[in-house]
């Protein structure tokens, strides 16, 4: 063993890493049988509410006395608000009387408290009488993915399973649009906008996209001043009598720009709605901008037959959550590129694409294929993430589809500089080995999205015998 597999102290590093790891497992076990132990706790609760107000004529006030009481009673011993506990009891119930083999499969480890919790909020969205069905297709692909991975998958289920057709419950949602403003602390607010999903994601990726571009190119705005940078996202309102010396004030100048992405794309965010622009946009002399010209990028995977308007069905914002088919068929309308998709039917699993050119016919069909980073646990959206030789191009990896797949930054280096490895196996199959020798294996995502095969046309009729003169 290497002294880099050592601690400071001498200690062996993958002895105590290993029992750190034995520990997890234990204490995820246990923790498992306590939640379980928990819910079956709190839905008991709410049905001796019930009882105790059972008789036929029982008024719905007297009903939620008696569960106020008791989760008042309850949330003393678990020293948290009776208004907490209520809610709790009421999901309680739910998930172990409408769910009990996801309550069961989580007692038993095969899935944890985040795929539950995912089963019950996506599955609540039909009939209770289609709850049975739905939990057993769920939680099967639960077993294969975590949590914030197949949430959007069990979404597309979900919908697909619904006796009405998702355009038509889209079209109901959208209806409810609104921004409002929840007020906050320390004189800070949210401004939530509800909008449709791609609205919501474009949105958020311009932003990012700007972000990064003021970010990546902070150097660059240093030396061109002379070593002074200017700060962002302090857009105010003028009259058109002061605009000309307003502006300038308004870019306030300072010898470092130390803010974090989130607070550059509050900024921009803030900017764009006040001013109509970017309120200052000094990238405009440099290899990043000018922020204006960003525009948002999204990745949606349409059936054929909802982009003919043959089926209403749900399409895939990938790697993120459904969209309605009009929106679709109105993205579709503007692109100037298509690939069209050929899906593995048994695995799902993406095989070809009708154009391949190098690079970028490569890369549009991995980042179909892998639809987001290939890191266990990772859900980064591919076309945020590096395409990665699996087997290094340095050591003579080749650049196929056979070696290649989406890795975020974060996990990017944590293959180059760590002590995890990787490699690549039939099917777009990842397959981790930790330092410890413990091994991840990451199948190709199935998409969400996926062609199937046509049923085949009915026999023609047998001919029949002449009739007899």
């Amino acid at each position: 063993m290497t002294d880099a597999a050592k601690t400071p102290g001498g200690e062996d590093y993958l002895t105590t890493l290993a029992g750190i790891v034995a520990d997890a497992s234990d204490v995820a076990v246990e923790l498992a049988r306590a939640q379980v132990r928990e819910l079956r706790m709190l839905a008991a609760a709410g049905r001796l509410a019930e009882a105790q107000t059972a008789q036929r004529n029982a008024r719905v006030q007297v009903h939620d006395m008696a569960l106020r009481s008791i989760a008042a009673e309850v949330g003393g011993v678990m020293r948290v608000t009776d208004r907490t506990v209520q809610r709790r009891i009421g999901e309680a119930r739910t998930l172990v009387e409408g769910f009990p083999a996801t309550v069961e499969a989580w007692e038993r480890g095969r899935i944890v408290r985040g795929h539950a919790i995912a089963i019950l909020e996506t599955g609540t969205s039909l009939p209770p009488e289609m709850w049975a069905e739905f939990e057993q297709v769920a939680i099967g692909r639960c077993e294969r993915d975590t949590p914030n991975r197949v949430r959007g998958e069990l979404e597309i289920l979900a919908h697909r399973m619904h006796p009405r057709s998702f355009a038509e419950r889209h079209e109901e949602a959208a209806a409810t649009r609104c921004v409002r403003i929840v007020p906050g602390r320390d004189g800070m607010s949210d401004v939530v906008a509800t909008v449709p999903t791609v609205i919501a994601e474009g949105i958020h990726d311009r932003l990012t996209q700007q972000a990064r571009a003021i970010i990546d190119t902070r150097d660059e705005r240093v030396a061109a001043r002379g070593g002074i940078g200017v700060a962002f996202g302090a857009a105010v309102t003028h009259s058109d009598s002061d605009s000309d010396s307003d502006s300038e004030d308004a870019a306030v100048i300072v010898a470092t720009d130390n803010r974090s992405a989130d607070q550059v794309r509050a900024d921009v965010f803030a900017d764009l709605l006040l001013a109509g622009i970017p309120a200052l946009d000094d990238t405009r002399d440099t290899t990043a901008g000018p922020l204006g010209a960003i525009r948002a990028r999204v990745q949606v995977l349409v059936p054929a037959a909802t982009l003919t308007g043959e089926d209403d069905g749900p399409c895939d914002l990938t790697g993120r959550s459904p969209i309605d088919p009009a929106t679709a068929r109105t993205l579709a309308g503007g692109i100037h590129v298509w690939e069209r998709l050929f899906h593995d039917p048994t695995a799902g699993v993406t095989v070809s694409t009708d154009s391949y050119r190098v690079p970028s016919g490569m890369r549009r069909f991995l980042q179909a294929r892998d639809q987001h980073c290939r890191f266990p646990g990772c859900r980064v959206a591919a076309i945020r993430c590096e395409v990665d030789h699996t087997h290094d191009h340095a050591l003579g990896g080749r650049t196929e589809l056979s070696n290649l797949a989406h890795l975020c930054q974060r996990h990017h280096s944590m293959k180059q500089f760590t002590a995890w490895r990787v490699r690549q196996l039939k099917g777009g199959v990842l397959e981790w080995t930790s330092p410890l020798g413990r091994i991840y294996r990451e199948d190709a995502p199935t998409p969400a999205v996926a062609f199937t095969p046509a049923a085949p046309p009915p026999p023609p009729p047998a001919p029949t015998e002449p009739a007899p003169f």
